[in-house]
């Protein structure tokens, strides 16, 4: 459905995209991570068509993106800055939308409108960061898109808002085999709607796994031996270590089969593992929190 090979993209001296791969399948719902600066939002724009890549390959639908009208038709955009003329409605922006995009349905419109409490004569700059939000997705959502690419999508909604849309976002893509490529810092919002996860990290894209590899193969152990000396084995990846006393706690790449397996070893009074939330695989994967004691 999407597939990003070797991008590159500068703005001056700045290189936002570096030889940046993304792979999307279609019909997944794709958590698209990363630190400030990551790149992120400048995937999402090339991805959309919106920008030009000074080098590499975009390809959505079965065709390169950029200027290619019949495929940017299929994708629909919620960016994290929301544009919007200062004497816009809600109502003359479905107008407009009816116009520009043959795929938007007044009936679909007419049919979400119970999902979003909004005055539609209202202008849009009166609204609230949150419900011009509500706006943005409820457009988005008439026009049926195949490809749904949503930057800090919920920002500044309140936790009900929240729930109700991504409750209509997954309904489409159980009902029509939406795909969604959502970049969020709420990992543990990501958690609950993904099936699949990205990680960028300078511009670069660090790996791609389905959200359940992911877990299955980033845990915490907490081992503790007879006395305060342990060594673990070369053969598990140790990412991060705490000690205390005669307890260890590891995070390490691999399953847990594999690190009892591997620690059993070493001859243990117990070794627990323990499961790891997408936002701690991101920090460990990232770097962060190496202190060993």
């Amino acid at each position: 459905m999407i597939k990003v090979s070797q991008v590159c993209k500068a703005f001056g001296p700045v290189q936002a995209l570096q030889n940046f791969d993304m792979h999307v399948l279609p019909g997944s719902v794709y958590g698209l991570v990363g630190p400030n600066g990551a790149g992120k939002t400048t995937a999402l724009k090339v991805i959309s068509g919106a920008m030009r890549a000074d080098a590499g390959t975009v390809s959505v639908c079965g065709g390169e993106v950029y200027e290619n009208v019949a495929v940017k038709g299929r994708i629909a955009s919620i960016p994290s800055d929301l544009y919007f003329s200062e004497i816009a409605t809600v109502e003359g922006m479905k107008n407009l939308y009816g116009v520009v995009f043959p795929d938007f349905s007044s009936l679909r419109f007419e049919e979400l409108r119970p999902y979003f409490n909004l005055e539609t004569n209202r202008q849009v700059r009166s609204l609230s960061k949150g419900m011009q939000k509500q706006a943005f997705f409820w457009l988005a959502l008439s026009r049926r898109p195949d490809v749904l690419l949503l930057d800090e999508p919920v920002d500044g909604l309140d936790p009900a808002a929240r729930h109700t849309i991504w409750g209509l976002v997954m309904d489409d893509v159980a009902n029509r085999g939406m795909t969604v490529v959502s970049s969020s810092h709420n990992l543990r919002e990501l958690t609950d709607v993904c099936d699949h996860v990205g990680i960028m990290d300078a511009g670069q894209m660090r790996l791609e796994r389905s959200l359940s590899e992911l877990q299955e193969n980033f845990v915490k152990v907490q081992v503790a031996f007879e006395d305060d000396k342990f060594e673990a084995p070369a053969e598990l990846d140790v990412v991060n270590r705490v000690q205390e006393g005669r307890l260890f706690t590891l995070v390490v790449r691999a399953s847990a089969e594999k690190a009892q397996a591997i620690l059993a070893q070493s001859n243990p009074m117990f070794v627990n593992v323990l499961p790891l939330s997408l936002e701690e695989i991101f920090i460990y994967e990232l770097g962060g929190d190496r202190n060993e004691e």
